[in-house]
């Protein structure tokens, strides 16, 4: 399939404004996205989601977790729900379009630093509804290869606040750049989007 990028299919659908090519591309640059929670998160085979702050780890708990440091093997395993807005939903004018998501090349930040980048594990459908539609992004997280300078407590820390034990997830930005697939091919966005937790970004 044909891969086009958003600004030459822009000015081409212009000149075609007569048909629906260029509401076509023009709702597809409309998809909004922001991060949603985080779940499933576990460290060192240890399920952490009904946990909220070190004294909910048992010492069987924070045995495995030491040991795991003392190995530097601390791997934290998560789910990253990015919330996907797709407004096209036949008001103001432009048709009722679903739009589906072949490509989400991401890269992950944390505390500002770049940690592991991945993309879909398959294309996933945004209704044409105003309505949000969730995206699940699987990351496994090696948090001795990132943030190996950091103490034991410090790590448990950082655990719980990418968890977003304790208060959100405010230190977590992800970086993305869609494909989306159309009648006319596959099209990419120019650059990537920054998506973080406070506002939808587009």
């Amino acid at each position: 399939m044909k891969k086009f990028f958003l600004p030459a299919l822009l000015t081409f659908a212009f000149l075609l404004s007569g048909c629906g090519v260029y509401k076509t591309i023009v709702n597809v640059s409309r998809l909004k996205f922001k991060l949603g929670q985080v779940t499933d998160a576990s460290v060192a085979g240890i399920n952490i989601s009904s946990k909220y702050n070190e004294k909910d780890f048992n010492p069987m708990d924070l045995l495995k977790i030491s040991s795991a440091f003392a190995r530097k093997d601390i791997v934290l395993s998560f789910i990253l729900n990015v919330e996907a807005k797709n407004p096209n939903d036949g008001t103001g004018g432009y048709p009722r379009t679903d739009l589906t998501i072949s490509h989400l090349r991401w890269r992950l930040f944390i505390d500002d630093i770049e940690t592991v980048t991945g993309d879909l594990d398959q294309p996933i459908q945004i209704p044409g509804k105003g309505e949000i539609s969730n995206i699940p992004i699987r990351v496994n997280l090696d948090l001795i290869k990132f943030f190996g300078d950091r103490g034991f407590d410090s790590l448990v820390n950082l655990i719980f606040a990418i968890a977003g034990k304790k208060g959100s997830s405010a230190n977590i930005a992800l970086y993305v750049r869609p494909t989306v697939s159309s009648f006319l091919g596959d099209i990419s966005y120019p650059t990537e989007l920054k998506v973080v937790s406070k506002e939808f970004t587009n």
